[in-house]
């Protein structure tokens, strides 16, 4: 398959948002006697994300005005000790003064009771297969008539979930074209799978990358790679993680550029992954990966990707985002590195 029917491919895949079919039959109690009857969609950051049939979008209701809360529906809970569990969930009484506690009952009907402020995510779960998918899609573009120049950005993510393990996808598309020149465009898919290790803030991931980049001569790239990592912070307002392994770079260069059609390097991998949360309004994910080379030693290859998110209406956001690829010794003539910005809106599903 050509390598543009292969994106082309993968992002009518990414773009198929998941279809809900849940009662609205939850029950979230405030601190000051309002009480509301929907579904919940999730929470993060601090705040409790529900629907209302009468209600047009999701309400944000902030995690420490909630009094008490109820749902049948199974829910994956995550801790800030690293801990996972999944079931129905509903709050515990309490005496006067003392913090909420969840409790989390499997279906075997084993309780968990956790403290709220512990709680770090609650995610929807289910038997069915798109119930289980969140994600996004960014789209921005922009034009000058002075030099007749158009820029155009798509990108859009995509997250499966089960209780110890998680599988994502990324898209990212950018092209940026103007009169007597040639048009650059730069592709990206990244696809990695994560599971917990009996350890807690533990796990072990699989990654895969793909990029193709005009800028840089790339006819295809591809970083597959493994190895162990760590949540060194994971809270309700940010997590930070840090994956190490061993990675393979196969790449293959526009044979007008360089004598050496095709190359393969053995690199060691670190992956940083930040993730910040405001309540509600913005958020911001930046994942930077250095590949230092073991057969080349002296080499490294750096990815970029961060996006800043801010919230307008609804599932609506408005993003900006930055993308960026570096490689301290190319081949040939070609430059040693492609980067950009961009920004536009955003439109999120799930429980994003």
């Amino acid at each position: 398959m050509k390598l543009h029917l292969m994106f082309f491919a993968l992002v009518l895949f990414l773009l198929t948002p998941p279809v809900s079919a849940r009662e609205h039959t939850d029950v979230i109690v405030m601190k000051n006697g309002d009480r509301l009857t929907g579904q919940i969609k999730g929470f993060r950051a601090g705040v409790l994300y529900v629907d209302l049939e009468y209600v047009d979008g999701t309400v944000s209701v902030q995690w420490s005005k909630v009094a008490r809360l109820e749902s049948p529906q199974p829910f994956i809970v995550k801790t800030q000790e690293g801990a996972v569990y999944s079931g129905s969930v509903k709050s515990m009484e309490a005496r006067a003064g003392q913090p909420m506690k969840i409790q989390v009952t499997d279906q075997s009907e084993n309780p968990v009771a956790l403290e709220a402020s512990h709680i770090t995510k609650l995610d929807q779960t289910s038997p069915k297969f798109w119930q289980r998918m969140n994600g996004a899609l960014n789209f921005g573009t922009t034009y000058s008539k002075g030099d007749q120049s158009t820029q155009y950005n798509l990108s859009s993510q995509t997250e499966y979930l089960e209780e110890r393990w998680r599988a994502q996808a990324n898209y990212s598309s950018n092209l940026a074209s103007s009169t007597g020149d040639n048009p650059a465009t730069r592709n990206q898919v990244g696809l990695g799978a994560y599971r917990l290790l009996p350890w807690r803030n533990y796990f072990y991931a699989g990654l895969a990358n793909f990029l193709q980049s005009s800028e840089q001569g790339i006819r295809l790239e591809t970083n597959v790679g493994g190895g162990i990592g760590r949540y060194l912070k994971n809270n309700d307002r940010w997590t930070f993680s840090i994956l190490g392994g061993m990675a393979w770079q196969n790449t293959s260069y526009h044979e007008s550029f360089v004598p050496i059609r095709r190359q393969n390097v053995a690199a060691a991998m670190i992956v940083a992954d930040l993730r910040v949360f405001k309540f509600k309004k913005t958020n911001l994910n930046l994942v930077t990966s250095v590949f230092p080379a073991l057969s080349q030693p002296g080499r490294v290859f750096v990815d970029t990707n961060a996006t800043y998110y801010l919230k307008l209406f609804g599932d609506l956001s408005w993003n900006f985002s930055f993308y960026g690829s570096w490689d301290n010794r190319p081949p040939g003539r070609l430059p040693g590195s492609d980067y950009g910005t961009s920004s536009g809106v955003t439109w999120t599903f799930g429980t994003r």
